[in-house]
């Protein structure tokens, strides 16, 4: 569950491939999960710098860098994610 999910009845959020446009989202969703999607807007994460103090000394590290997809769908359709389980 995600927040926007929570709050819409008909939002999805999903992490995606870097390079992947809005059209591709939108099929893959639509081919995978059998739902008409309305709209798919996209956001891209910055890796944040990270660092711990540790005995050994300070530890550097870098977080990775993705691309969220928000696919909102059709009124009165939704995804079930547990429906496999």
């Amino acid at each position: 569950m995600t927040a926007v999910t929570e709050k819409q009845n008909n939002q999805f959020g999903f992490i995606v491939r870097p390079d992947a446009n809005k059209i591709e989202i939108k099929k893959e969703v639509e081919a995978k999960y059998n739902v008409n999607v309305v709209s798919v807007n996209t956001m891209r994460y910055n890796g944040k710098a990270k660092s711990r103090y540790t005995r050994a000394g300070v530890i550097k590290g870098r977080t990775d860098a993705f691309k969220k997809a928000i696919v909102t769908l059709k009124e009165g359709e939704t995804i079930d994610f547990y429906s496999n389980i």
